[in-house]
């Protein structure tokens, strides 16, 4: 069995994008070994830059490779779980951010680099929470004043 590997990656470093020939050094590799019959390091190795980058549709593709290992690499699978939660917020997909990283947390409760993944997701979706409910009540208190309006003039 392999031994544990106890390092991820610091969330700066998961943020900081490739530049645009790496990106394409890692795409070539997994196509030079037949893509989808890449090896599990290239498209690793791949789908991390593209978690890393910018652009959204990378971020996408790079969660459709991390997936695809997840599902059949168990020896991946803690890596997977974390870029899979990076990727997922930077897309804006926090329930699956957070579904992630709390399968993280399940088997690493003090590492503290889950730790802070963990709080990063979960305050991001408490502070969409607080826009929804403010946006949410800026909606209705227009609605009514809108309501209130129309029934005044109708009164006349």
């Amino acid at each position: 069995m392999p031994s544990k590997i106890n390092f991820l990656p610091t969330l700066t470093d998961a943020n900081e994008a490739l530049y645009p020939q790496q990106l394409e050094i890692l795409r070539q590799q997994v196509v030079s070994e037949g893509g989808d019959d890449a090896t599990i390091q290239s498209r690793f190795n791949y789908a991390w830059g593209l978690i890393k980058s910018v652009d959204v549709n990378d971020n996408r593709l790079g969660i459709k490779l991390l997936t695809d290992i997840y599902k059949e690499s168990p020896a991946r699978r803690r890596e997977c779980l974390y870029y899979l939660t990076i990727g997922c917020y930077k897309i804006n997909e926090f329930t699956m951010a957070k579904r992630y990283v709390d399968a993280l947390y399940a088997h690493e409760p003090h590492n503290q680099q889950v730790v802070a993944l963990k709080k990063m997701v979960e305050d991001k979706i408490q502070r969409e929470t607080l826009k929804g409910v403010v946006i949410g009540a800026g909606v209705i208190a227009g609605v009514a004043t809108l309501v209130g309006m129309l029934s005044r003039s109708r009164k006349r």
